[in-house]
C-alpha cells in the first residue's frame, strides 16, 4: 500500500489506492477529488499499479455479484458495517467496499476454482535487431537493442514501465483497459494507437505516429499534461520538465524498427554509440576529434562492416582493425594505431 502526504490537509483525506477508490466512488465526490487523485496518481507509477489493483478487485468483485451465496455476504458485509456508523461516513463507506470486496472474492475463488491476478511479464532484448513481442491482449511491443519493459495486463488497465532503451507500442483498441506507460516519472495514456517511448540519461522522448496520446508528468511540485497529434514528438528532461512540442522525423522513427538507422547531421560519436548496441563489433575513434564530424545517411543496424566502408568513401576516413571485434577509424594519413 503507497501512501503520499494528504494535499487536502485534513487527517482523513485518502491516503492509499483503496481509499482513493473508496472516495472516487463515493457520491459526494467531486471534480476537487478527481484533480488530487490525477496529482497522486502520477506522482510515482507504484500509485498507478496499486490504484489499477484496487479497481481489478473492486471490478472482480461485482462481476461475482449474483451469486446467491456472494449475495448473503455482502448483506452481512453491510450489516457489519451498519454497526460501524458511529464513525465518520468517509471511514463507513471504505469499510463498507472493503468487506464486501474481501468476502465475495473469497467465497467466488471457492466456487468457481479460483481466479488468476493480472500477470506481470519482463521483457528484455540486449545487443541486437529489434524484437518484437505480442502480448495477451493483441498488443505488439517492438523492443529496441538495450531495452527493457515491464508489461501488467489488469482487469481495468493495462500499465507498462519502460525501464531502459526504446519500445514501440502497437496498442489493441479496449476502451475498457486503457494502456498506461510510465517511464521515469512520466505517464503516456493511450487509446489506440501506434507510439514510441525512449528513455535514456538525457530524459524520456515520446513520439507518436498513428491515433492520439496524452503525455502527463509533474515538475517540481506542478502537474501537466499534453497530448500529441501524429508526426509529433515530446522530450521531457531529468527534472520532469517538458519541453515544446517538435515534429517527428518519420523516417528515423520507422526506420528503427524494421532494423534502419536514418541519420541526419548526427555527430559521428553519436552514430558510432548508436550503432554499436546492434552488433558486438564495435566501431571506435582512432582520434578523438572525428567526434564532432556531421554524418548524414541511412545503414543497416548491426552492419558495421557497411558503415566503416560508407565512412571511408564519403568522409575519407580510414579503417583499421585492431582487435578481433573491433574496428578503428582514423584521419586519413595517419599511421595504424595499436
Amino acid at each position: 500500500m503507497t501512501r503520499i502526504p494528504s494535499s487536502r490537509g485534513s487527517s482523513d483525506a485518502p491516503l492509499s489506492a483503496e481509499e482513493w477508490l473508496a472516495r472516487l466512488l463515493s457520491p459526494d465526490s467531486g471534480a476537487h477529488d478527481s484533480e488530487v487523485f490525477e496529482r497522486w496518481r502520477v506522482a510515482d507509477p507504484e500509485h498507478a499499479a496499486a490504484y489499477a489493483e484496487a479497481e481489478r478487485i473492486h471490478r472482480n468483485a461485482a462481476q461475482l455479484s449474483d451469486d446467491p451465496l456472494l449475495r448473503a455476504a455482502a448483506r452481512a458485509a453491510r450489516l457489519d458495517t451498519a454497526r460501524q456508523r458511529s464513525l465518520r461516513q468517509r471511514r463507513g463507506w471504505l469499510l463498507a467496499v472493503g468487506i464486501a470486496a474481501s468476502v465475495l472474492l473469497t467465497i467466488g475463488l471457492i466456487l468457481h476454482g479460483g481466479g488468476a491476478a493480472a500477470a506481470t511479464q519482463h521483457y528484455a532484448n540486449a545487443i541486437g535487431l529489434p524484437q518484437t513481442v505480442r502480448l495477451a491482449d493483441g498488443t505488439r511491443l517492438r523492443l529496441d537493442a538495450e531495452s527493457a519493459v515491464t508489461v501488467r495486463l489488469g482487469a481495468m488497465q493495462r500499465v507498462a514501465t519502460l525501464e531502459h532503451g526504446r519500445v514501440e507500442f502497437a496498442v489493441a483498441h479496449d476502451p475498457q483497459r486503457p494502456f498506461l506507460v510510465h517511464a521515469a516519472g512520466t505517464t503516456i495514456r493511450d487509446i489506440g494507437t501506434v507510439f514510441q517511448v525512449s528513455r535514456d540519461r538525457e530524459g524520456v522522448t515520446v513520439g507518436l505516429l498513428k491515433g492520439k496520446v496524452a503525455v502527463s508528468g509533474r515538475s517540481g511540485d506542478q502537474p501537466w499534461t499534453s497530448e500529441l497529434q501524429p508526426a509529433q514528438q515530446l522530450h521531457i528532461d531529468t527534472r520532469g520538465v517538458a519541453g515544446a512540442i517538435a515534429p517527428l522525423d518519420l523516417a528515423s522513427a520507422q526506420g528503427w524498427t524494421q532494423g534502419e538507422l536514418a541519420f541526419r547531421d548526427r555527430r559521428l560519436g553519436d552514430l558510432l554509440d548508436e550503432m554499436n548496441r546492434y552488433s558486438n563489433t564495435q566501431l571506435r575513434l582512432g582520434d578523438p576529434s572525428l567526434a564532432a564530424l556531421q554524418v548524414s545517411g541511412s545503414f543497416h543496424a548491426g552492419d558495421q562492416d557497411g558503415l566503416a566502408k560508407a565512412l571511408a568513401r564519403g568522409w575519407q576516413l580510414r579503417v583499421v582493425h585492431t582487435a578481433a571485434n573491433e574496428l578503428t577509424l582514423l584521419p586519413a594519413g595517419t599511421e595504424r594505431q595499436r
